[in-house]
């Protein structure tokens, strides 16, 4: 390598702090907003815990996969109090099925700080009457009831009464019903999102936009003209990956199409993580959104969330 001088150094310097501070800067006029007001908290919406090995938690001999690394509620919020991450939902996952001893764990750890989501099984004899009783259990911490269809052998039983009544409970119980999906089957839950119209309806990790083709998730950006939808910015793709799509036009659509009113963004959490990654993956999100000013970004960020699923506003 030949001699480098002192100005050239400086100059390269100089250039590389030019470089971070762009790719910094809507981040860090997103925090900004954030922190002038109280009422725009920011607000994770979907991350998963695990047990691991912890025999106390065993997964469910359903479960379609079986994390060997533990994601714990400790971890969770060390992690977002490096991150400034002020409130979160544990979304319970797929290894538990419908025991979820596991998320009345985390939201005994986690306080006023965590809520979670539930999950039970519309074609599974009795496994809706347990909802009921897990919400009443723990008033005010469980917020949306998920279900699943992304896979043909593991769909919900469309078009059936079974299915009505999950929703119907969750209904009752002033639930959310959140919805993870592969768009072709976005036509099996449009009659009820059209029944149950004051149930909010949230639907998760975009769409999934890469799973399908660009017709079938446009009737999920068409879910928009339905008041009581709301679309989580989570699972951002990459790139890189198949079918190497740019996400940034899909997020710019669905911005115009459900307004930050109805957005609200969540990850980066996993076993791995730490509170430089946590944040990094926020970063990321205030990227894609800015086409949109600070104000709006600080709603998807946080402030709708907030609002949505009562978290309490931060000093």
């Amino acid at each position: 390598m030949g001699h480098v001088s002192r100005r050239e150094f400086v100059q390269g310097t100089v250039l590389a702090h030019l470089t971070v501070s762009c790719c910094n800067r809507a981040f860090l006029a997103a925090e900004s907003a954030l922190n002038d007001g109280a009422a725009s908290p920011v607000v994770d919406t979907h991350l998963h815990c695990f047990a691991g090995s912890d025999a106390r938690f065993p997964y469910h001999p359903r479960a379609p996969y079986r994390p060997e690394e533990a994601a714990t509620p400790e971890h969770l919020l060390r992690c977002m109090e490096q991150a400034g991450v002020d409130f979160a939902i544990v979304v319970h996952p797929e290894p538990y099925q419908d025991d979820h001893r596991y998320l009345e764990h985390c939201l005994k750890v986690g306080g006023s700080r965590l809520k979670g989501t539930c999950l039970f099984f519309a074609d599974r004899p009795g496994s809706v009457a347990g909802m009921r009783p897990l919400v009443e259990r723990n008033s005010g911490q469980i917020v949306a009831a998920r279900v699943h269809a992304y896979a043909p052998d593991r769909l919900p039983p469309f078009g059936s009464q079974e299915l009505r009544e999950l929703w119907r409970t969750a209904t009752e119980l002033g639930l959310a019903m959140q919805l993870h999906f592969e768009p072709r089957y976005a036509p099996g839950f449009e009659p009820l999102i059209r029944e149950f119209s004051e149930t909010t309806v949230i639907i998760d990790h975009l769409g999934r936009p890469m799973q399908g083709t660009t017709e079938e998730h446009d009737q999920v950006i068409a879910w928009s003209k339905y008041p009581n939808t709301v679309m989580k910015i989570a699972s951002l793709p990459d790139q890189n990956s198949y079918p190497h799509r740019d996400v940034r036009p899909i997020i710019r659509r669905l911005t115009e199409a459900y307004g930050a009113d109805r957005m609200i963004y969540g990850g980066g959490f996993n076993a791995q993580a730490d509170g430089g990654s946590y944040r990094a993956y926020r970063q990321r999100v205030i990227q894609l959104l800015e086409h949109l000013p600070d104000s709006q970004r600080a709603k998807i960020l946080g402030g709708t969330a907030a609002r949505l699923f009562g978290f309490a506003a931060v000093s």
